[in-house]
């Protein structure tokens, strides 16, 4: 979309030098359909990798639109609050001397390892395991195996690439809407006849700009999409 659509931003600054206004304002047209277009393909990319839940940040970990999720957090809004620290006096006859309870020990099953997912990022399903809840009458290990911490063929760190992923191809969504509005004032100005042979430095600059939006994604899709 973005190739061809350069493609028809340089005929147009090609007819705009040689007064050709009306084919120059097809190139236009043509050239803010590439960028819908483009837009259209992101809305359907960006929309299935959120319902896949292949986002960023702590939410990678629990995802909410599947019945384990909602189960998850079910039974972390009613786990039994920890037991208080309670103080002990060994002989009445002396002075008390406070001393915390023991804190039971954490089962080793508990522990996630590091390489799993970032500190202080640990699941729901985790933590209802630790205090023995059941979650859907499942074991809270095994109650959905394609969960992306419990997939083995999903990396370490996976949300960090998703949140690069996000702010750079959204980072570029944004100057592609700033060039749909830049490619509108164009055409609005084309249809009044300010552009000829003497006078066509805003579609040349206009195209220099589209131009930099596509070069853009020629280095972002192989980085994000072709390499493994």
């Amino acid at each position: 979309m973005l190739i061809l659509s350069s493609l028809t931003m340089a005929m147009a600054v090609r007819f705009a030098q040689t007064n050709k206004k009306n084919a120059m304002l097809i190139c236009l047209v043509l050239t803010f359909m590439g960028a819908v277009g483009f837009m259209v393909i992101k809305y359907f990319e960006y929309t299935h990798k959120i319902h896949e839940h292949l986002v960023w940040g702590k939410t990678f970990y629990v995802p909410p639109h599947t019945e384990e999720g909602e189960a998850e957090k079910m039974a972390l809004s009613t786990a039994p609050p920890a037991p208080p620290a309670t103080l002990t006096v060994a002989n009445p006859a002396a002075p008390a001397v406070p001393t915390l309870a023991a804190t039971p020990p954490v089962e080793a099953s508990a522990i996630k390892p590091a390489s799993a997912a970032p500190a202080g990022l640990a699941t729901a399903r985790e933590m209802a395991k630790a205090e023995h809840l059941p979650v859907e009458g499942h074991d809270p290990a095994m109650a959905h195996p394609t969960l992306h911490l419990a997939d083995p063929k999903m990396p370490a760190n996976t949300h960090l690439f998703f949140a690069i992923y996000y702010c750079m191809t959204g980072l570029h969504g944004i100057h592609v809407l700033a060039g749909m509005v830049m490619l509108a004032w164009l055409i609005w100005r084309g249809a009044r006849g300010d552009f000829s042979s003497d006078y066509f430095t805003p579609v040349d600059v206009g195209g220099l700009y589209w131009h930099i939006v596509d070069l853009v994604w020629i280095f972002l899709f192989p980085l994000f999409y072709l390499i493994h």
